[in-house]
């Protein structure tokens, strides 16, 4: 029984469906259970992922809704009683907290497995409520029998605030598939974009802890430093129109796609990827532009080293906008740069993030638990 609180466009929603498709189901009765997105969100499962089937659960979502909750927790239980499933693995903290609550409430033995696809540590509460969190995450991890984390760092963050322990916590990095890409010139002219300037794409959520105000920052410094850069952005959010109105105030070179469900025809028009984020866990926006054989340039958050190889793949730098800038301009002015680290990414990516691994380590992990239990 896999459960997410909702499948918004984003690294979780890609994750759970790759597992969805990749699973031997001649072994596992593997079913999945979410929410609803919210009104200002890209519901992937409408989007992209038509083919996964998912039982919906009401009230399960994004907003914070003691109503929804407990809703949400009732129908989590009954579920878990009808389906009686020998794990449970739950995707993202909301989900997290009401999937393993609502394993426990339902008295039914199931193993219990949580994935961390980042945190909420850092850059989305005060201090208060983030020690709510923690106090939150601690208990459940008492009761959770495999924890899994997308990155060391990420991992290393949550031992640090005491959030289970290291035997109990197993790494699970990212695994995606990038299919064929178009011609640069095609994918160029499908979004409006000018064929023969340097394109430097924003791809993910247009939320605060993205920082795409710091993006927008950095493109006014390249700007006002005559570099010959154009930019774009792909996704969608609660900040997108405050993007907008800058952009267009400021006649910045930007280019707004929204939200976009062919990644290879974005990748294609990119000439490299810019993350300015203050938290990440690992961002799939960078492997699929290493896939793609793109450079980029990003913040060192979460377990970014870890995907992006600084120097060789990519180059990191701090949330300097000046040391970002920097970086941008040598691509801009080196090709052969350019050219040398998309195809290192490019390696490095494919060897190391595929979605066909992914698949095969869950199944390995399920196997090694269920034999466990049996044991006892």
């Amino acid at each position: 029984m896999r459960i997410i609180a909702r499948m918004n466009v984003g690294g979780p929603a890609v994750q759970v469906s790759g597992l969805m498709r990749g699973f031997n189901s001649t072994e596992f009765d593997h079913r999945l259970y979410t929410g609803f997105c919210a009104d200002d969100e890209a519901d992937y499962l409408n989007n992209t992922a038509g083919d996964i089937n998912a039982v919906r659960i009401q009230g399960f979502g994004r907003r914070v809704s003691l109503v929804g909750d407990i809703q949400a927790l009732l129908s989590l239980v009954k579920a878990i009683q009808e389906f009686k499933p020998h794990i449970i693995h739950t995707h993202t903290a909301k989900a997290g907290f009401l999937g393993r609550f609502a394993s426990i409430v339902s008295l039914w033995p199931s193993i219990r497995v949580h994935t961390f696809h980042g945190h909420l540590l850092n850059g989305y509460f005060g201090s208060f409520k983030r020690s709510l969190v923690v106090m939150a995450e601690k208990f459940l991890a008492i009761f959770t029998d495999q924890l899994l984390a997308v990155g060391e760092k990420v991992r290393d963050e949550l031992l640090q605030a005491g959030v289970g322990t290291r035997a109990k916590f197993g790494l699970m990095p990212p695994g995606v598939a990038v299919g064929s890409l178009s011609p640069k010139i095609e994918a160029r002219e499908y979004y409006g974009l000018a064929p023969g300037e340097f394109q430097c794409a924003f791809i993910g959520r247009v939320t605060q802890i993205k920082r795409p105000d710091r993006f927008l920052d950095v493109v006014c410094e390249i700007k006002n430093r005559g570099i010959n850069i154009n930019f774009f952005i792909v996704g969608d959010g609660a900040l997108l129109e405050v993007c907008r109105k800058r952009i267009t105030s400021e006649e910045l070179p930007v280019n707004i796609l929204g939200w976009q469900n062919d990644i290879e025809k974005i990748l294609s028009a990119a000439d490299m990827v810019l993350l300015t984020s203050d938290n990440e866990g690992t961002p799939l926006s960078l492997i699929q532009a290493g896939m793609a054989g793109l450079p980029v340039v990003t913040t060192r958050v979460g377990s970014v080293p870890e995907i992006v190889l600084d120097g060789i793949t990519g180059i990191i730098t701090s949330n300097d906008v000046q040391e970002m800038a920097n970086a941008l301009e040598r691509l801009a002015n080196d090709k052969s740069m350019c050219i040398r680290l998309g195809s290192a990414a490019q390696e490095f990516t494919l060897a190391n993030f595929g979605v066909n691994r992914l698949v095969h380590d869950h199944e390995e992990i399920y196997r090694k638990l269920l034999v466990s239990r049996a044991k006892f």
